[in-house]
């Protein structure tokens, strides 16, 4: 071998065993294992809007980390029950879930309000409360002691009135009646005389149509049409007063979030702001076109709440933030910072756009 062949192989070999303490900053994926999480949901499977955000946010950060962070979806029922999604987490059965806050009064007085208040904020008014009102660091706050982490992931816009098997005329009609509705809205039918009954997504259909109940509400025309509620009653009221917004949760255990090295946390969290702003304009596009569809196709007949219903129902909807305000100081605390963000937004909200949609007519 000559000496320049020689000294060719050598600096060769020295490459090569030089190369074996450099980090393989190429191929993580050999090198290290997925971190895998349970994700349960308060939805059936895909159903459009909240089901279909969920499957959606799991796809995303299983996509974004490269799969680094693959997040398994389980359907209501799958595992935990519908309305056991937050136990499931607080508990460690699963490191994540997607639901709503407006399920957990029972737990936390003013959880409701992160999904919406009665004649509250608007979609884009609640979710400028989360991040610029001081709305999520009281989030963080009212559920920490479970050691559970909300964020917005998910919005199905503004909600209709519900659906009733027999049309409204006045307030009068109202007394009597068993109708679903969660979080605030029911604290203020029940002051009208309604009985509100509390139901999973998953047993409204059949409760309606078997006469459990008398009326239900859930979330807007898109989603509403998927779970049938037109096959059981015809008369679909506006405005959804009890939930003039959608917004959805992703809960996730602090313990496995702060686990997690800080780009798949980043991850975590720009998956759900992502989720939560699409999946608000995918509502509103479909809500349209399912509203249309329902009132040509399907025979409902599209109503407004009379006068003296909404009336009452503002009325009563003071009664029920100010006892609510009442239960504890972090719900007070809520509560006040929720009606100052409605303060503030609303001198805007009126010459923009309430004035715009007048005008545009």
């Amino acid at each position: 071998m000559t000496k320049d062949k020689l000294t060719t192989r050598r600096a060769a070999l020295g490459l090569i065993a030089g190369s074996a303490t450099l980090p393989a900053l190429s191929t993580p994926s050999l090198t290290q294992s997925a971190i895998e999480w349970r994700m349960v949901t308060s939805w059936p499977k895909n159903l459009p809007g909240p089901g279909i955000t969920a499957q959606r946010l799991a796809d995303r950060i299983s996509s974004l980390s490269d799969g680094r962070l693959k997040v398994k979806l389980y359907a209501a029922g799958e595992i935990v029950p519908g309305l056991g999604t937050f136990d499931a987490v607080a508990n460690g059965v699963a490191q994540m879930a997607h639901t709503a806050p407006l399920f957990w009064s029972g737990k936390f007085s003013a959880a409701p309000i992160f999904t919406a208040a009665p004649f509250g904020l608007t979609p884009v008014e609640h979710i400028t409360w989360v991040n610029h009102g001081g709305g999520q660091a009281l989030w963080d706050k009212l559920y920490e002691p479970a050691g559970v982490k909300p964020f917005m992931a998910g919005n199905t816009g503004y909600q209709m009135g519900g659906w009733y098997k027999k049309p409204l005329e006045s307030l009068a009609d109202l007394k009597g009646l068993k109708i679903r509705m969660p979080g605030l809205g029911g604290a203020v039918l029940t002051k009208l005389g309604v009985l509100p009954v509390g139901l999973p997504p998953s047993e409204i259909f059949i409760s309606l149509k078997t006469g459990v109940i008398d009326a239900t509400e859930f979330l807007g025309p898109f989603s509403d049409s998927a779970m049938g509620f037109h096959k059981a009653a015809k008369f679909y009221y506006s405005p959804g007063f009890h939930e003039p917004n959608g917004t959805g949760e992703a809960l996730v255990s602090k313990s496995a979030f702060e686990a997690l090295p800080s780009d798949l946390q980043q991850i975590v969290e720009t998956a759900c702001v992502a989720e939560n702003i699409f999946s608000l304009g995918e509502s509103e596009w479909n809500n349209a076109a399912s509203l249309k569809n329902l009132v040509e196709n399907e025979g409902v007949e599209l109503k407004e709440y009379p006068n003296d219903i909404l009336a009452a129902a503002k009325s009563s909807t003071i009664d029920v933030m100010q006892e609510l305000a009442a239960k504890n100081a972090i719900t007070a605390e809520i509560v006040n910072s929720y009606q100052n963000a409605a303060k503030h937004l609303d001198p805007w909200s009126k010459v923009s756009i309430k004035a715009f949609l007048t005008a545009r007519g």
